[in-house]
């Protein structure tokens, strides 16, 4: 398809590293193509690219990638997997151990938040918790 739309994320050398490492976190994952330059990975049918680029750029929070959750054990997964070696923030946000910033946010929390009674409550609870915890948030 032409004019696809496409993340590259900027490696100093550890493209195929970074891609290895992504793909063995989300189950529906695969390396496409590869040379010594650039890694093009799918993760859940998302297409990335990872580009050997030297040392000049690292990533920032400012781009971050969203994983939307159904369940307690989704978030709980990929809170695990993508937070080991990286550092965690709150409300749902790490960085993983290559810089990558995630949200892993579970689905139902737009649903709680277009809840005039309890959008109030919910973002109480949130602003409180570094992971989600849905029944947590459920419970507000």
């Amino acid at each position: 398809m032409s004019n696809q739309i496409f993340p590259c994320l900027w490696f100093d050398g550890i493209s195929k590293e970074a891609a290895d490492y992504y793909c063995s976190v989300f189950k529906n994952s695969k390396i496409v193509s590869e040379n010594s330059m650039v890694v093009i990975f799918e993760l859940n049918e998302t297409k990335f690219m990872a580009l050997n680029g030297g040392p000049q750029y690292k990533f920032s929070p400012a781009n971050s990638y969203v994983i939307t959750c159904d369940t307690q054990e989704e978030i709980d997964h990929y809170w695990e997997k993508l937070g080991d070696g990286g550092t965690y923030s709150k409300c749902g946000w790490l960085d993983d151990k290559f810089g990558v910033s995630w949200q892993i946010v579970p689905t139902i929390l737009g649903e709680l938040m277009s809840n005039p009674e309890k959008s109030q409550k919910v973002t109480e609870v949130f602003l409180q918790m570094t992971k989600f915890d849905i029944e947590k948030l459920i419970n507000a």
